[in-house]
Formats: structure tokens, sequence, C-alpha cells
């Protein structure tokens, strides 16, 4: 039997098929994540007629739809959400929901001079030369001879026939191939799974958790539907609190469910540092209950896998279906959730700016619930554990690369070993006296602010306190969470009027948090001019550049911000050399911190 055919057709065919509904929309499908400028590059490569990858459709009679029916008859889509889309955002004109959760309209606009596609924005609405929104010439909507005309009227020396040539040509784009790849109506779910991984590996992180949700919505028996629902509306919640009454109005079965009582206090929670997407969700609580990391390996255990005689037995599907139940829970659950964002934010990670990997966020969420939970650990021991783990896959990058794996691997060692065993086992591997002394030291040597080294070094100051530079009470907390001014050591237009480049002038060990006036009132002064006139002002007891009030507090103020003391006699010179004596300072104060947790 073959199991999908493969065959083109038409733009046109394909938004007659979003118009008509023809093609499905299942309840896995997440809100619209591409940015504005993906929608034009797509738009131009079908003007130019480049391949742009395939959609993926199946046939299938029981898959749920977002309007509680089922999709008989219908193409459901499986893979290509995102460009298909992005064809009715730009072609049909429909809203999409962004990643926030709210409606936006998306604009392209065309140049048939150069023949160029952008994102409508106020300059391109002032220029004559564009055509503001090309969705009612493809659409149909005016006619080419009108397009021409208002075109002209508004350029009247452009080549009339060049110009008419090329709007021909957008409204070509309809008449544009684009692959399907069609899925035989009679698979079921699971050797979907199957043929899809097989078909698109790249994808293979995003599109299991898109398969787990497509199994889970696709199931009543064991309520995952409602499952589903719990994931998406919770995810939806934390950024909206006013779909709190759509629900209500709307989904009253939901409402009358257990996971509704789970999650509604979300709509009333405040929670900027973790916006966990529906993928988190799911890998915390897979990894917590299930002690795995490979979203393929949910998908047939909940089919009913078993791993080791290699068949599938409805036992196991019923248990993976309550254990996933059981740790949905657990993550939504507002105890367990709160308590887990203060512990992250004892750590001094107090805002999303200074986490640099989400995934580091979640798999300390699955080991909390799991030491918490499952393993009954003491809350001290559990704080502990959960704290040194966060920073540590922050700081060396855990989670950087193949995540699955990566995840895979330590909550495996974790079950085998105990948490205290593989954490010690990760440090004599990863954070050696070699690390500390030289690795650290060389990993702050960049211009990057997303540097995961001096992220953590900012976290540190935030958990002990640290006063802001040349401030006596404005703490560096504060001014993160205020948005509040990075200041250069050296100026930066000081550095710059002494030869120096982008690359030297803007070392994160020439960064300091302090107040926005310290900042203008030291201007472009070398560091041993700004510092005499600290001296005399503190001397005078006149507080214009600094609120400190005596030399013994302002030496404790550099000291606390990793400032060598030598800088009250630098200038120019000394720079590179204050640069690796501060680094090693910055270094320093990170292991301290590292192993006060």
């Amino acid at each position: 039997m073959a199991k999908y055919s493969v065959h083109q057709q038409p733009v046109e065919t394909l938004l007659s098929w979003i118009k008509s509904g023809d093609i499905a929309i299942p309840e896995i499908q997440r809100p619209f994540v591409w940015k504005s400028a993906r929608v034009r590059d797509l738009i131009d490569s079908l003007y130019q007629g480049f391949p742009v990858g395939y959609i993926i459709t199946w046939r299938n009679p029981d898959v749920k739809l977002k309007n509680g029916e089922l999709s008989a008859g219908k193409k459901v889509l499986i893979d290509g959400q995102q460009r298909i889309t992005a064809l009715t955002a730009a072609i049909v004109g429909q809203r999409v929901l962004n990643k926030n959760y709210k409606e936006i309209t998306i604009r392209i606009s065309f140049n048939p001079l150069n023949e160029k596609f952008e994102v409508l924005n106020k300059a391109i609405q002032n220029s004559p030369e564009w055509i503001n929104n090309i969705n009612p010439i493809i659409n149909d909507e005016i006619s080419i001879t009108k397009a021409i005309r208002e075109y002209m009227a508004a350029n009247p020396d452009a080549d009339e026939d060049l110009i008419e040539e090329r709007i021909e040509n957008l409204k070509r784009i309809k008449n544009k191939q684009v692959g399907i790849i069609e899925l035989d109506h009679s698979l079921d779910i699971d050797t979907v799974t199957e043929i899809f991984i097989r078909i698109n590996q790249k994808g293979v992180v995003l599109s299991n958790a898109d398969f787990v949700m497509s199994k889970i919505a696709s199931d009543e028996k064991h309520d995952g539907n409602k499952m589903r629902k719990m994931i998406d509306y919770f995810c939806r919640l934390v950024v909206d609190k006013d779909f709190n009454k759509h629900i209500i109005d709307n989904d009253k079965d939901f409402q009358n469910h257990e996971y509704y009582n789970t999650i509604k206090w979300m709509s009333k929670g405040d929670d900027a540092l973790y916006v966990p997407t529906y993928i988190d969700f799911l890998r915390v609580a897979f990894t917590y209950k299930f002690s795995r990391g490979k979203f393929s390996d949910l998908v047939a255990l909940l089919s009913g896998r078993n791993f080791e005689a290699r068949t599938y037995e409805n036992e196991i599907a019923e248990a993976s279906y309550q254990k996933l139940s059981d740790s949905l829970k657990d993550f939504a659950n507002q105890t367990n959730y709160q308590r887990f964002l203060m512990l992250v934010k004892s750590t001094g990670l107090i805002s999303d700016k200074l986490i640099s990997s989400k995934n580091s966020v979640n798999f300390s969420y699955a080991l909390y619930l799991k030491l918490r939970n499952d393993n009954k650990m003491p809350d001290a021991e559990v704080q502990h554990y959960v704290k040194r783990w966060l920073v540590m896959s922050l700081l060396i990058g855990r989670y950087s690369g193949s995540a699955d794996s990566m995840i895979d691997e330590d909550i495996k060692q974790i079950n085998e070993k105990g948490v205290r065993e593989y954490i010690n086992h990760m440090e004599q591997t990863h954070l050696s006296a070699g690390f500390w002394e030289f690795g650290l030291v060389s990993a702050l040597e960049t211009s990057s602010v997303n540097n995961n080294a001096y992220n953590i070094y900012l976290a540190a100051q935030c958990n002990d306190g640290t006063k802001a530079f040349l401030s006596k009470s404005m703490r560096v907390s504060s001014l993160i969470e205020q948005r509040g001014d990075i200041h250069h050591i050296f100026p930066k237009r000081y550095l710059v009027n002494n030869g120096y480049d982008q690359k030297l002038y803007n070392q994160v060990a020439n960064y300091t948090y302090t107040e926005q006036s310290t900042n203008i009132k030291i201007g472009m002064l070398s560091p041993s001019d700004y510092f005499n006139k600290v001296k005399i002002q503190i001397k005078d007891g006149v507080f214009d550049i600094t609120t400190i009030d005596s030399e013994s507090a302002l030496l404790e103020n550099l000291k606390a911000n990793e400032i060598p003391l030598s800088i009250l006699e630098n200038t120019h010179d000394n720079y590179e050399t204050f640069l690796l004596e501060r680094r090693k300072l910055m270094a320093k104060k990170i292991k301290n911190y590292y192993y006060s947790l």
C-alpha cells in the first residue's frame, strides 16, 4: 500500500483550500512564530519561482479540530502551518495570532521598479514607488488594469510596459507551485509519526513535540483532548489574563474539568521570568515523570510501546496517559510553579534577560518536581541541588546544542546515580580548576552581553545585593529590573578618541551597572580624572558624581563591583591590563557565588 503521494499544487489551489476550510488545522496548532520578514521572504521566493518546501497533509476522520468537529474528508495540516499561515496573512489578508496570542495583520508591500518586497512601514506607506499591500492584487480584489492605472498616476515617469509586466508577475504568484506530501487516510497516527520523522529529520525536536500534541489532541478515551487544552490554555493565560473569560464563556466542558481548576490561578498570576510555551510545558512534565528527554519516546509510550519486547500494549498506553496527566497537573500546580520561580529568583536570576537557555530552566523545574514530589527530599536539599544545576547548566551552556539528547542523558544519569553523585561528576568534568582560572576568564573576553558567563556574573551581583557602581544605596538588581544603564568604566568616547575599536571598548569587563546621572556626569573623562573629582567631592561633602560619602566606602564599592583599585590612577595606557585584571576578579566572584548555592 502506498503510504503517501507527492505532487505539486498552485498557490491558488492551496488558498482555495484555506478559504473553504478544506485544509483543517487540528488542535495541535501553535501561534504564528515567524517574524514578518520571513513572510516577506516566502512571498519573494514564490515570485522568483524558488522552492518553498513541502506542505504535509493527512486525511484522517479521527482528528478533532479547533471547532470541535471531526476532520472527516478534510486535509489535516501536519507540517507547514507557518507557511500556510504566512500565505493567509499576506495574500488572503486574514489576521493571525502572534507568539503573545495577540491578533495582528501582516501587510507585504511590492516595489515594481526594483522587484523588491518589504513589510509595510511608514516610509514605504509614504513612498509612491511602493504598492502598499499585495493581497488585493493577487487575491483578485482589484484588476491589473486598475492597479497599473493607480501606480502610473502616482509615478508618471515610470515605464508603463515595465510596470504592467511586473504587476502581472506579482499576480502570477498564485499560479506558482507548492509541493504537497499527502499521507494516506488509512494510516494511524503512529505510522504518520514515523513517516514524518523520516521525511523531516532536521525538524525532529519541534516536530516530535507537535506530534505529542497531535497524539493527545486526538484522544478522548484518556481525556487527551482536555490535556491538550490544559497545556494550550495555561500557556496563553501566562501572557493573556483576559483569555480566562473566553474559557468561561465558550468552553463549559473544560471549565467543569479538574484541569481547569489546576490552571485557573494563572489568570491572576504574574510571570515575566519564565514564559513557558507548549513545548516547555511538555518537556518539563515528560522529563520529570518519565525520566526521558526525547519526545519521540513519549509518542511511542502513549501508543503503548513496550521498548524491551518491541510490542504495543494497551496497559502501557493507559499507564502513560495517567502518568502524563499527573505530571502536567504537577507542572501547572500553583504551589509547585511559584515556589520553583522563587527558587530561581533566589539565585539572583531575577530577569529573563539573564537566562540564556530556557531548557536550563525546563530541566531544573523537572528536577525540582522529581526531587520534591517523587524522591520526597527535604526542601533545603532540593533547593541546593536545583540551584546548583540551574547555574551550572547555564554557565557551561549545557543545552545549547542537541537539547533532547543532553536532557535524556542527564535525567537518566540522575536516576541511575542519584542527584548528589551526578552533580559531583559534572562539577569534576566541567568545573575544574582550569575552568575557573582560565576557561571562565577567557569566556569573559567578549563584547556580547548575552554571554553565559557575564549573565551569571550579574546574577551573582543580584544574589549578594551588590550596590551599583559609585552608588551608596542603589542595587544592581534594581537597575536590572528597571532596565537601568550599563556604564563603560573606561568611557566609550574616551577610548575611541585614543584609538580603541569597538571590539575592545565594548568588552563586558568594561561594563558595570550605574545610575544614569552618574553615567552622564562622568562623560568622556579618563578614570584617573573622574576619580580625582570623586575624591575631591567626597572630601568637600558634595554629592555630584557619586552618592558615596567616604573614601573607605568608595574602595568598598569598587571591590564589590570587581573593579581593580588601580582604576583610581588608570588612563587608556592601562586599559588592556585593567580588562584582564577585572576578568579574573569577575571569574573569582562567579566561582565563590556558585559554591555558595
